[in-house]
């Protein structure tokens, strides 16, 4: 496991879909600042450091699983991005872009962890 995290394409990823995040939760209501703005942005945080976290453990075991809570956190984003869009909250094609983003993460972390398993 020699590879930087940052040499990680899913991590990249991962970042790409925060700032995204980011750029989609500025334009959110006031009164969502503490809710959903706060919830998003935290759990999109979440994927690109716990794959970081992961690169940094001694095994590939521990690695895996940090990988899986990533996973977990994709999961997460993708429903706060439906509730947003449920409540007509954002720009449409920012939470396009940004649930795009996050359905390919998704994916790729799954692929990581098989090939892993492997």
């Amino acid at each position: 496991m020699a590879q930087a995290f940052q040499d990680l394409t899913v991590w990249q990823r991962a970042m790409e879909m925060t700032a995204c995040i980011y750029s989609l939760t500025r334009a959110f209501p006031r009164d969502e600042q503490y809710g959903l703005v706060s919830q998003l942005r935290r759990a999109s945080v979440s994927v690109a450091s716990n794959i970081a976290e992961g690169r940094g453990r001694a095994t590939e075991g521990e690695f895996r699983q940090f990988l899986s809570i990533a996973q977990g956190s994709t999961y997460e984003v993708q429903t706060q991005l439906l509730v947003a869009k449920q409540l007509k909250i954002g720009d449409e094609a920012l939470l396009r872009k940004a649930e795009a983003l996050c359905i390919e993460t998704s994916k790729m972390l799954g692929a990581f962890i098989q090939t892993l398993r492997s």
